[in-house]
Order: C-alpha cells, then sequence, then structure tokens
C-alpha cells in the first residue's frame, strides 16, 4: 500500500525510529576530547537531512556552530520547523542550513564534520567516495575528526526485512537488492503506524555497501593521519549496549552498526 504519510509524519516517524541526535552529538563530543584534550566548537553536518543534529550541537555551549549541508530542500525545510524553530535566537544565529552539494561545500573549516545515517554510500564509485573524502579533509582545521557510520555483517547482503516496534509504530527496514558483485544495492524504510497501516517504501536508498576496511584504507589515502574504527558493547543479552568503543578486533556479528573516526 502506497505511503500517505503527511510530511511531518515522515520525518517524525524516521527520526523517531533511527536517529538520536543527543546520543551522536555526545559521542563526537566526548572522543574528541578523549584524542585532542579540549572539547571540539564548530560542526559540519553533511547530508543532514532535518539537521537535528547541527540543532543539537549549539545547545551544547553558547560557543558552538553548526552548518546544516544537504541538497533536498524538503527535509531542510522540516529541519527548520521541527528543530530549528524550537532553539532560542542566539542559538539559531549559530546554526546555517546550507542547501548546497557536500562535494563543494562552502563553509568555513570545522573542527568536526560528520556523514551519518549512511549517507556517504550515494558514492558508489571509489573515485567519488574518495574525492568526497579529500574535501573533508581539507575543510577540517588542524585538530579535527571527521565521524561516519557504517554498517555490515552477513544479514546486510540477504534480502531480508529487519522490524523494531517504537511505541506504537512499528519500523521496518528491507533489502530488496543486493549485487555481491559490485556491492551496490537497495534498501527501503516501511512504517505501519498505531492503526496498523503500512506505509510502504516510505524513504528508499540506492547505495554501494562499503566494507570497513575499503573506508579505512580510502581514509588514509585522503591523508587522514589515524582512522579509528569502534565497536558496540554487548548488553549480556544478545544485543548492542549502545556504547561504542575503539577496537581492531571484533566479532563478525550477523548485523552490525558501527563508527568510524578520522583524524587530521
Amino acid at each position: 500500500m502506497k505511503s500517505t504519510l503527511t510530511l511531518e509524519e515522515k520525518y517524525d516517524y524516521y527520526e523517531r525510529s533511527v536517529q538520536s541526535a543527543d546520543s551522536e552529538v555526545a559521542f563526537m563530543w566526548d572522543e574528541y576530547k578523549r584524542h585532542y584534550g579540549h572539547v571540539p566548537f564548530s560542526l559540519r553536518e553533511d547530508f543532514c537531512g532535518t539537521g537535528a543534529i547541527s540543532c543539537e550541537w549549539v545547545q551544547q555551549d553558547k560557543r558552538c556552530e553548526a552548518f546544516g549541508i544537504d541538497l533536498d530542500p524538503e527535509p531542510i525545510d522540516m529541519g527548520k520547523e521541527r528543530h530549528f524553530s524550537k532553539l532560542t535566537k542566539q542559538q539559531q544565529g549559530r546554526m546555517k542550513y546550507l542547501q548546497q552539494n557536500v562535494m563543494n561545500a562552502k563553509a568555513p573549516s570545522m573542527d568536526v564534520i560528520c556523514a551519518f545515517n549512511f549517507s556517504y554510500f550515494i558514492f558508489r564509485e571509489r573515485k567519488q567516495l574518495l574525492q568526497y573524502f579529500k574535501s573533508v579533509h581539507k575543510s577540517l582545521n588542524k585538530q579535527g575528526i571527521f565521524y561516519i557510520d557504517l554498517f555490515g555483517g552477513p544479514e546486510s547482503q540477504k534480502l531480508v526485512t529487519d522490524t523494531k516496534k517504537v511505541g506504537k509504530l512499528t519500523y521496518y527496514w528491507e533489502c530488496q537488492h543486493f549485487n555481491p558483485v559490485t556491492h551496490e544495492c537497495t534498501f527501503a524504510i516501511h512504517f505501519k503506524d498505531a492503526k496498523g497501516k503500512k506505509h510502504q517504501n516510505v524513504f528508499t536508498y540506492h547505495w554501494r555497501l562499503w566494507t570497513m576496511p575499503e573506508l579505512r584504507d580510502l581514509l588514509n589515502e585522503a591523508g587522514f593521519s589515524k582512522v579509528v574504527s569502534y565497536w558496540e558493547g554487548d548488553d549480556d543479552d544478545g544485543g548492542g549496549n549502545g556504547e561504542f568503543v575503539p577496537a581492531d578486533d571484533a566479532e563478525n556479528c550477523d548485523a552490525w552498526v558501527s563508527y568510524i573516526a578520522a583524524l587530521t
């Protein structure tokens, strides 16, 4: 059944199901301080969508500034309504949405740049992704960190659907296509609302599923001095505990989500 969600419902369901802006800001903030001994103040959120992370960032300190960059005006408009409007006037003055291409973003040099929700998977050719990583490296301050998230595991390459309950909402993450030769893939998000109505293909993604070793190699090639992989701790009940720590070795779980931090 085709989705009949309003734009507000579409982005509300998405953020409730897959985003945790406060925890991601806390992770970037704490890891930056651990590496450099002081806190960061400037953030560029690439492929920002609604800019939830950027709006959360400027609330950390009165010196914090953020730039949310996205090509699509729809999520930017929703972000202004859902998040930017709730900031104080002073905080709004330190957060800017830029409808630009991340490959040639026009923003000042940053302490932190992030590309979350696997958004950079849109670059399906190695030379494209390397070019993007190089442009990010040039856009960071001398003490800067670039954060990305990624997912993997054998389950991620199978045509399966994962389901999660979020209150009265049901979230579906479906792998609709996977090419083992090129790692090109199609994923989709569906929702079932509180009334039991299913909304199909609310979001669809045509990506290349990049692996941890490939990304580490590309980041090193792009000029980053150190690349740190993170792995989620175990909750002793077969799941993750939401705490990510640096790791050089890990269990090959059926499905996992992780982070990489690349230092200038």
